[in-house]
């Protein structure tokens, strides 16, 4: 063979190797990522490609962009086609994982909640899981929501008695927010049927543009801190010449409520430099949770457990909230009526958080 034919050939078979090289590696813009947190490998009857939406909360929320992170993490860190949804929240979600999740299409919900929706779903206490419960596993413990009673200082409301014969908002119809509300107002004997003199059902942002033009007197919503539809509502009003107000839930409130409903709440502070409020406002705190169907793979619950907590900084970063999201309080119910999933356990106990 003569030396250019040689030379011609050894070419060609370097520019195949460099082809088939190029090709069987990840792409650029997710080596970092996808080449470090492959999903495990399945049986052969399992999709190639797993689907998982984030079923959130409303804008103006903090679910709702705390999902929109988390799912992001998923769709650039691994080979999870992840998205997230808007939602009317926590029991809302858990319908959605409930009614909506699709082993056969490889198709799972995920979703946020309020650790008092969660538990009336899963036990179905609450009316929409009676006959039907949640088959739901607890992934994280995300962070603590504030229970917030918002109003205006021109409102005539000074302490959470005064709701009475007020036009009140107690937040989306199957929302966490409107679960924990009307627990509150039971607890307070507080009728909002008969005892406001309107009783509107709105989220964040719908509740804050009403308490802003003067169409309601107070709204309530169980929220992280800040939650930007009140950050917002707040520097609204001061252009008005109106300053934001938070109502306290008085020591024997809190006491009422945490001995009638025990596990589902503590006592909390909502600083008054997160709104600028005259002075801190003792509530309600409720722990969230970030759950998925029980039958998800075990795999693909670790993959997304283990994607989120060694991207932390992102999620933290982009949602003041999500400060709390860490291991040492990843496992705050562990060992409670809901269970945590065995995916999620199995990277805990790799990182040593549980023996």
């Amino acid at each position: 063979m003569k030396s250019g034919t040689i030379v011609a050939a050894v070419v060609a078979i370097l520019i195949i190797v460099a082809v088939v090289y190029f090709f069987t590696q990840p792409s650029p813009a997710t080596s970092q990522s996808k080449a470090t947190t492959p999903v495990q490998s399945v049986s052969p009857t399992a999709p190639a490609r797993y689907t998982v939406i984030i079923a959130t909360g409303g804008v103006g929320g903090v679910y709702y962009y705390y999902g929109g992170v988390v799912a992001g993490i998923l769709k650039n860190f691994t080979n999870i086609d992840a998205s997230s949804i808007q939602t009317a929240a926590s029991i809302d979600n858990l319908l959605l994982i409930r009614d909506k999740t699709d082993p056969a299409r490889g198709v799972y919900y995920c979703g946020t909640t309020l650790p008092d929706s969660a538990y009336l779903a899963y036990t179905g206490q609450h009316d929409k899981f009676k006959d039907k419960p949640a088959p739901i596993a607890i992934l994280w413990t995300m962070y603590p929501n504030y229970l917030h009673i918002v109003t205006r200082s021109d409102s005539g409301i000074k302490t959470i008695y005064d709701l009475k014969g007020k036009r009140v908002s107690t937040g989306a119809p199957g929302s966490g927010t409107e679960v924990e509300a009307l627990l509150l107002l039971q607890v307070l004997g507080i009728d909002p049927a008969k005892d406001f003199s309107k009783w509107e059902r709105l989220g964040a942002a719908e509740s804050a543009a009403a308490l802003r033009d003067g169409t309601i007197d107070a709204f309530i919503w169980s929220g992280g801190l800040p939650t930007s539809a009140i950050v917002e509502l707040g520097a609204s009003l001061k252009q008005r010449g109106v300053s934001l107000v938070l109502i306290e839930v008085p020591n024997e409130v809190i006491e009422k409520f945490t001995s009638k409903f025990p596990g589902l709440a503590s006592r909390g502070v909502i600083p008054s430099n997160i709104y600028g409020t005259e002075r801190d406002v003792q509530t309600l705190a409720f722990w969230n949770m970030f759950v998925c169907h029980k039958d998800m793979p075990e795999d693909l619950a670790y993959q997304i457990v283990k994607a989120v907590f060694e991207h932390l900084d992102i999620l933290q970063k982009s949602v003041a909230a999500a400060k709390d999201t860490n291991l040492k309080n990843a496992l705050l119910y562990y060992g409670g009526t809901i269970p945590y999933h065995p995916g999620a356990l199995r990277y805990y106990r790799e990182k040593g958080v549980l023996k």
